[in-house]
């Protein structure tokens, strides 16, 4: 059966990829992997100090809720409309999803996270990892229009500019 697998995490951008993978796989009539990668605190090298034996497992239990979470918010009772199966992959989020994207027939979504500056020094992208790596056909879906706006009023907030009520009208 043909699959079409997205990378989640819950943000307003992964939101926007899962929908238009829902879509990518309603229109192949494909199976829906919903891929969310999480790691042990302190990377696997944390993980292998002994201290907190459970850490792991409470990692993955979190990660499932996490995952069930974003499921909800993404479709609620409405459904995907599509064969749907949620993953929680220990790893990093890049290699997690082209291990899960492993056939060629596959379709691997992703969203293109942020652009600042400053976070894509600090977390390489996903979506180029990706785009790198995988043995079948990324595609990188763009932030919707709305988080653009929605962050532009966030940050009108945190520097406390006033809104002027012409921006207002179309």
């Amino acid at each position: 059966m043909r699959r079409v697998v997205v990378g989640v995490t819950g943000s307003p951008g992964s939101l926007t990829a899962l929908h238009r993978a829902a879509a990518e796989a309603r229109v192949r009539d494909a199976e829906l992997r919903v891929v969310l990668a999480w790691q042990s605190p302190g990377g696997e090298l944390g993980s292998r100090n002994g201290l907190v034996p459970a850490a792991p497992e409470q990692c993955r239990a979190a990660a499932v809720e996490r995952l069930r979470e974003v499921l909800d918010t993404a479709f609620g009772a409405a459904k995907a409309g599509v064969t749907l199966a949620g993953f929680t992959v220990r790893g990093t989020p890049g290699a997690a999803l082209v291990d899960t994207a492993c056939d060629p027939e596959d379709l691997l979504v992703v969203g293109t996270g942020s652009r600042a500056p400053l976070r894509r020094l600090v977390r390489p992208s996903v979506a180029r990892y990706c785009l790198a790596h995988a043995a079948c056909p990324v595609l990188v879906v763009p932030p919707s229009p709305l988080q653009a706006e929605l962050q532009s009023v966030h940050r009108r907030n945190v520097w406390r500019i006033p809104l002027d009520p012409r921006e207002l009208t179309p």
